[in-house]
């Protein structure tokens, strides 16, 4: 089968690899369809690591990913070939104490796709993944739609761990896909005054359309300053949705005391930090968020009702020998670039 696979840093290669086989009896074999490229496959195609997950060359990155079934292990009763699914790249034991807590995302002996020293990720022609990590699209959501499922369901879980009601206000930093995941979710939560950050004028633009209620580059005003005269006492919640410390600084000055900071950005940097008298002085909460917990069915089912559109985030599409291409591009905030697809 034909794969991309890194060879270095900002190096890519298309090679010739052996199929994947069967070897669980609920494992299932699945022809790719559209792969995702995001923020943290670009973190390893630029710098070969993200913190302590380092790359051994060559590696295959890649997670957001729909597919077709193809085979299936001799225990999986309720799917059949050619069924199309969206898949939850986080391949967990159920049996640690993180699994028996309801905590899979934070699942000791977890393997996820392109993850360095888990497992091989999906920019490559045939998978074979754990029948628990496929969720059924035929039907209700298209396949391009299925991979924005992935990213979808990190905004579904970020918002339900903020506590957010109907009455919050919101601050969202980042205007990538994550951020606008986010966006799209707490708008379906009937949240007040959303404002979103950005650096890039053509992502600022797709929040603005979206329906953020205030929209900012902090490259060209004080954002910090323009939110609060908006939002005096300071928004409940702020998405930090960037992985910078500019942002992080900017969510602390922002939040109301007694208000919640979510960090869902992954920094390139090993270490953040906080100006802990204002941190402390406000008594402000600060929750990791760990991928996604629970929420593919949840996401599957908001694109399949309508409650949230997704597509708008799709702004490029490649093919897979033009995969390094698409990462570039991405890696350069170029063209206005949202979600660029690798379509088979």
């Amino acid at each position: 089968m034909r794969a991309v696979v890194l060879t270095g840093i900002r190096q890519m290669e298309l090679r010739d690899l052996p199929m994947p086989e069967i070897k669980d009896t609920n494992d299932i074999l699945l022809k790719v369809e559209m792969v995702g490229v995001c923020g943290s496959d670009v973190h390893y195609y630029e710098t070969g690591r993200i913190g302590s997950q380092v790359v051994e060359f060559p590696f295959m990155v890649g997670h957001e990913c729909s597919a077709t079934i193809v085979a299936l292990g001799s225990e999986v009763k309720h799917l059949k070939a050619g069924q199309k699914v969206a898949i939850d790249p986080a391949m967990v034991c159920h049996n640690c104490d993180q699994c028996r807590a309801g905590r899979e995302n934070t699942c000791r002996n977890l393997r996820f796709l392109g993850c360095p020293g888990q497992a091989q990720g999906c920019l490559c022609e045939y998978i074979v993944m754990p029948v628990d990590c496929l969720y059924s699209v035929d039907g209700k959501v298209t396949l391009a739609q299925a991979v924005l499922c992935e990213p979808l369901s990190i905004g579904i879980y970020a918002v339900r761990q903020s506590g957010l009601t109907g009455d919050s206000k919101v601050a969202i930093l980042g205007a990538g896909p994550i951020g606008l995941s986010a966006l799209v979710v707490t708008q379906a939560n009937k949240a007040k005054d959303i404002c979103v950050t950005e650096k890039v004028p053509e992502r600022l633009e797709v929040a603005r359309n979206v329906g953020a209620s205030w929209v900012g580059n902090p490259n060209n005003i004080d954002v910090v300053e323009a939110i609060l005269e908006k939002v005096p006492f300071g928004p409940d919640v702020v998405f930090e949705c960037a992985g910078e410390q500019e942002t992080i600084d900017q969510a602390v000055d922002l939040v109301r005391p007694g208000g919640k900071i979510m960090l869902v950005g992954i920094p390139r940097a090993q270490r953040v930090s906080f100006v802990i008298d204002k941190l402390r002085r406000k008594e402000i909460s600060v929750i990791n968020v760990r991928r996604q917990n629970k929420c593919m069915q949840p996401a599957v089912d908001m694109v399949a009702s309508g409650k949230v559109n997704v597509e708008f985030m799709i702004t490029h599409r490649f093919k897979l020998e033009q995969t390094q291409q698409a990462f570039d591009l991405v890696a350069g905030y170029r063209d206005g670039v949202v979600k660029a697809l690798i379509e088979f």
